[in-house]
């Protein structure tokens, strides 16, 4: 990416600043894992966003006329041999389209100088643990200087509310980072899935982390940094568990197995979720319940467009799903009734639980609001999903072309005695990216397929 995007992006977060106002954007610091290793690094994301720098420990400080400063690591030779290359101070401003830089060791000495006769400090509310007592220190410091006529800051300010909304809306060299990400993530999925089935009929004993270690490879292999988050791998009954981690359970003939996994590319994710049958074959059950939620999906995919409301889509999946509980008899009509009281009443939330999608982008749960931003929007009432009051909001927001965000309608049914024995057990979900276009929505990662007769012909 150009430097000069990111100078852009500074920029318009200083035009939405007041005229004597300032910014402090840190990055993420380095986090010991134990004793002399640490956690893999990964840049904060609005911090990455401004300026694209990948070291740890670093700040940036922009002020209201677009004038950056970048607090980073000082070159040290000594620590570059054990660590890696530092980019330093001296070589920060030509190398990033910055106005200065210094060392982070100054940080704390500077600023209250930068802070001096400021009227709001913007900083990103509750995403640095100690950030808040480092910004009350240095504005007592400010303070302490009020006899010699400095002025301190009156006003703190959340720096999210205006990135979120920059970042919520793609630019197309973001947009071609992502069609990156979906291309190797699917392409991951394919080689999970062809690997479950020839171990299968090699007769070897498949696990979940044998499918794991195929979607890592295919991460690593093609460019990407690695996971985008925690990979779901869960074979059988685990696919009922949403959050399931992939471990050491058994990839059995008859089983569905389900793989929520993708990769991030150059800062950004994607997020895929394919179901598909371990051995390449779906049974009858198994085809009922993922013939349905594809179709849920695919009312989904429909109700996604510039114009409709970020809540349009779920309500068509959940649609679809409701009436398909009650037509498979998974809801008994007799004892929740019609389509229209499964909804209102959430019958069908024992089976479908989560939401039908989320923001995506340099977080795989993107930043941005998803109730409308104009505080005169209309305002509903909904049921309180954990069984509380009911919830009065204003209606979610409106869907812009640019905007990219997950469909990803899922059907979980568990063991138990009031429901069909045929489909204990069967967990399915599908999911893919999607951009916002004024016609409808582009699909970012349907490399890998949803069809059924396509995953058994690929998985053949």
């Amino acid at each position: 990416m150009s430097i000069e995007l990111y100078a852009q992006r500074r920029q318009r977060l200083a035009q939405a600043m007041g005229p004597q106002d300032i910014a402090i954007i840190p990055t993420a610091p380095t986090r010991v894992r134990n004793r002399d290793a640490d956690y893999p690094f990964r840049a904060d994301s609005y911090f990455y966003y401004l300026c694209g720098f990948t070291e740890p420990d670093a700040c940036l400080v922009i002020r209201a006329d677009g004038h950056t400063t970048l607090f980073c690591q000082p070159k040290d030779l000594e620590r570059e041999i054990w660590d890696g290359y530092r980019l330093g101070p001296e070589q920060a401003p030509s190398a990033l389209g910055l106005e200065a830089a210094l060392s982070v060791t100054q940080l704390d000495q500077q600023m209250p100088r930068l802070m001096a006769n400021t009227e709001s400090v913007w900083w990103p509310f509750a995403t640095h643990d100690d950030l808040h007592h480092r910004i009350e220190t240095w504005l007592q410091s400010v303070r302490s200087q009020v006899r010699l006529g400095v002025a301190a800051p009156q006003v703190q300010r959340d720096a999210c509310a205006v990135l979120d909304e920059m970042r919520l809306i793609k630019d197309a060299h973001e947009l071609a980072l992502m069609r990156t990400a979906g291309r190797i993530s699917a392409q991951a999925h394919i080689r999970a899935m062809q690997r479950s089935a020839r171990m299968l009929r090699a007769g070897e004993d498949a696990r979940e982390y044998h499918l794991e270690a195929e979607l890592l490879h295919a991460f690593r292999e093609h460019g990407a940094e690695g996971p985008a988050y925690t990979s779901i791998v869960a074979a059988g009954a685990n696919a009922c568990v949403l959050h399931y981690r992939a471990d050491r359970a058994a990839v059995r003939d008859g089983d569905l197995v389900l793989i929520d996994a993708a990769c991030e590319y150059m800062g950004y994710a994607s997020d895929i979720t394919r179901t598909f049958p371990a051995n390449g074959r779906f049974s009858g059950p198994q085809a009922d319940v993922y013939a349905l939620v594809l179709a849920s999906q695919e009312a989904a995919i429909a109700a996604t467009r510039a114009g409709a409301r970020f809540d349009d889509p779920h309500d068509a999946a959940t649609r679809v799903l409701a009436q398909g509980m009650l037509d498979l008899k998974l809801l008994d009509a007799n004892a929740v009734g019609n389509l229209d009281d499964v909804l209102n009443s959430r019958a069908y939330a024992r089976f479908y639980m989560h939401r039908t999608g989320h923001w995506l982008g340099m977080d795989v749960h993107d930043c941005g609001a998803y109730q409308d931003p104009d505080p005169e929007a209309p305002r509903i009432t909904v049921p309180n999903p954990t069984g509380g009051d009911p919830i009065t909001k204003r209606v979610s927001r409106v869907l812009q072309a640019g905007m990219v965000l997950t469909i990803e309608p899922g059907l979980y049914v568990r063991a138990a005695t009031d429901v069909p024995e045929a489909f204990h057990d069967i967990g399915v979900r599908i999911e893919d990216d999607a951009v916002v276009t004024a016609q409808g929505c582009e699909l970012l990662t349907r490399d890998v397929p949803v069809g059924m007769q396509e995953i058994e012909d690929l998985m053949r």
